[in-house]
């Protein structure tokens, strides 16, 4: 029996991304299942109702018509609060749900026994996230693009060029974490002539970035009185620390913040998992920044929905596999045949399946 896969338009602030494009209809048609896509869904990211239409898919009016008709929902950000209504027992989701840092929709999951998988813990055996990597590519290059915007003088900053002219000092942009955000930050600032460093506890990771900057960046392996120094001196912090899962440990203390000149930039892409700068607090891109000791925050808990259209493709081309795989076999089957979808597994059957959630929020585990 066909799968009815639900595409509803997404509602979080400034979020123009889509869960699926036209070809990934065809695609799940082409696999028998059935596609339901709210009207104008797509429309943000580029795509029209008729290319969805022409794909297989059925348009229909409302949000409220897709949840009544799809038994797997797939979306691009979590659950807000004006959707919960919307689900009902026993329904599936697939899509982005960083619960280590939203205690209530983790409740909510379990109480309405929705079975999830989150795309940011489906884990291969390498530990890479292939279903968050594309996010993060965008994300950490977007985070030096809002930095070098919010220094500038209109927007509250300290009126610095990122990467300087002849004969004044370029900004110096200090990166907390080397991963894929890091790393991504780390070349875009390095393409705009700023002074670039980066800190990260691994030595096998600072290695690998030594080779590919050729010893344009200062590499850094930290500790606390080191970090403190590096966030002192920066014009630009980004914060890039990831564990996967769970809630972002905080590196960056209201201390260290309060040490930075006034007029400087905070960037944590780390804010939809808690931050990592103590103090950081969700914003949308509709009220992007706030400024705390003096220095501009810049929050955003969904930087790449700024540019839907390269997020929705980025993102889309590698969420559809696994799409087909829990469209064909539910998230349970899909789960238990493949242990990287089974390292994404949030909820089951009103059980909370993910350690790293349950342990951020004291809540009992069920392997």
């Amino acid at each position: 029996m066909a799968t009815v896969v639900g595409v509803p338009k997404e509602v979080k602030d400034g979020e123009m991304r889509v869960s699926m494009q036209p070809d990934g209809v065809a695609e799940l048609v082409h696999h028998g299942q059935e596609v339901v896509v709210e009207e104008r869904a797509g429309v943000g990211a580029g795509f029209d109702d008729e290319e969805y239409a022409e794909a297989g898919a059925s348009i229909v009016g409302s949000a409220e018509e897709v949840f009544e008709r799809a038994g797997l929902i797939v979306k691009v950000k979590e659950p807000v609060p004006e959707e919960y209504g919307l689900y009902r027992e026993g329904q599936e989701l697939f899509t982005y749900l960083h619960l280590a840092s939203d205690k209530d929709l983790t409740e909510f999951l379990m109480e309405q026994k929705v079975n999830s998988i989150a795309y940011e813990t489906v884990e291969l055996p390498d530990g890479s996230l292939p279903l968050l990597a594309p996010m993060s590519e965008v994300a950490g290059r977007m985070a030096v693009q809002a930095a070098a915007h919010h220094l500038e003088s209109p927007q509250g900053g300290a009126g610095l060029l990122l990467g300087g002219v002849p004969g004044t000092p370029a900004a110096r942009v200090t990166i907390i974490g080397g991963g894929v955000v890091g790393t991504e930050a780390a070349k875009i600032a390095l393409g705009m002539r700023a002074i670039v460093s980066v800190l990260d506890t691994n030595p096998r990771r600072l290695a690998y970035l030594s080779d590919i900057f050729e010893g344009r960046a200062d590499l850094v392996i930290p500790n606390r009185a080191r970090t403190a120094s590096y966030v002192r001196g920066a014009d630009v912090v980004v914060g890039a620390v990831l564990v996967a899962g769970a809630k972002a440990p905080r590196i960056v203390t209201r201390e260290m913040v309060k040490s930075m000149r006034d007029g400087s930039v905070i960037v944590d892409v780390a804010v939809d998992q808690g931050g990592c700068i103590e103090t950081s607090r969700p914003t949308t891109h509709s009220d992007p920044t706030y400024v705390e000791e003096g220095v501009v925050h810049y929050c955003v808990a969904n930087i790449p929905g700024a540019v839907a259209r390269t997020s929705t493709l980025a993102l889309t081309s590698v969420t559809l596999p696994y799409l087909i795989n829990i469209a064909d076999k539910g998230v349970e089957g899909a789960a238990q045949e493949d242990p990287v979808l089974a390292k994404g597994l949030s909820t089951l059957e009103g059980s909370l399946v993910s350690e790293p959630v349950a342990e951020a929020h004291d809540l009992p585990h069920e392997p």
